[in-house]
């Protein structure tokens, strides 16, 4: 079997997980033309919002904004939601400016507080614009990584760190401002939610990368890969299952060649169904 091949059992299998749990999941197949192959990963240039508006987003990569779907308003529409407006940041392109959806920003929908940490693909101009868009109070900070050309910026706030309904998971050590980090567990501890704070080996094995979805009877799944799970350790998996059910699915080969995880791979239909 193929890498390309391993990674399609790999998200038929993730898909196949969510729907035994009652969660609605939405597949658009790929077209052949043009080739995209990280649109697997389709939080980065969309995000569909409760009121109705559909936003895009400007992406860095050339390759990768031919992943956006002229035809994406029409099929959602087909499949009975209800969308009002796009919002379209992706001129933006054109300056060399980018803000990569919800790769570059972690959003808590409850308490309205979007966190980014600044990047290439996350240009703090075009957060703030989308956080008085759509009226999110904006926490700005820098993290950190090692990359193989020594230490540089994480690329997309969605590696380390998640956001749920009760508790933010967060590698705080990635943020090495201690004034910054001060200000990130200030607005988390603020909004009335708990910190479950992982390592950056945990981060690295993509425990960062997670995303709170709704199975059946309205009950909350937080969904993350194998390499996520086994990377936890007893005590953050019993704090997790005190608040939400666990589900895990082998994603190795999309991580290892795509970068991405569980939470990459999911773009959050928060649209009104009318049908």
């Amino acid at each position: 079997m193929n890498a390309q091949e391993s990674a399609r059992d790999e998200f038929d299998g993730l898909v196949e997980k969510l729907r035994a749990e009652g969660v609605q999941v939405e597949v658009l197949e790929d077209t052949h033309v043009p080739h995209t192959p990280d649109s697997i990963f389709p939080n980065n240039w969309i995000s569909m919002h409760q009121d109705g508006r559909v936003a895009l987003y400007p992406m860095k990569a050339e390759n990768r904004r031919l992943e956006r779907r002229t035809d994406i308003f029409e099929e959602l529409q087909s499949r009975g939601y209800e969308v009002t407006t796009t919002v379209d940041y992706t001129a933006a392109e054109q300056k060399e400016l980018f803000l990569e959806g919800t790769g570059s920003m972690v959003l808590d929908h409850d308490s309205k507080i979007a966190y980014m940490a600044r990047s290439q693909r996350a240009d703090e101009g075009l957060f703030h614009a989308f956080c008085k868009d759509f009226n999110y109070e904006p926490v700005v900070f820098t993290a950190y990584q090692e990359t193989p050309d020594g230490i540089g910026q994480i690329y997309h706030t969605n590696v380390m760190m998640c956001v749920t309904d009760a508790y933010v998971l967060v590698c705080l050590d990635t943020i090495h401002d201690a004034n910054e980090r001060a200000l990130v567990e200030e607005a988390i501890l603020k909004s009335g939610k708990e910190i479950l704070v992982i390592s950056v080996e945990q981060k690295s094995n993509f425990a960062g990368n997670m995303l709170l979805v709704k199975g059946a009877a309205d009950e909350l799944i937080l969904v993350m890969s194998s390499s996520a799970y086994k990377a936890l350790n007893e005590d953050q998996k019993d704090f997790i299952t005190q608040h939400h059910r666990i589900l895990h699915s082998d994603l190795h080969t999309i991580e290892t060649l795509g970068g991405g995880s569980a939470r990459c791979m999911l773009a959050e239909i928060y649209l009104t169904k009318t049908a």
